[in-house]
């Protein structure tokens, strides 16, 4: 498994939890490091790639 898998994973037990509590503050957390990931990722792949 690696690492976008694990997070999303985790992301998606945290998301098992909200629901279960039913905290608004706790889901705008889970997105927010969603968007973070998926920011990083998009960063990443684009200071990947050279321009010749």
């Amino acid at each position: 498994m690696n690492e976008t898998e694990s997070q999303m994973d985790l992301q998606d037990a945290a998301l098992a939890l909200f629901l279960e509590a039913n905290d608004p503050d706790q889901i705008t957390d889970i997105l927010v490091a969603a968007l973070d990931d998926a920011l990083r990722l998009m960063y990443e792949d684009l200071a990947g790639d050279t321009v010749h």
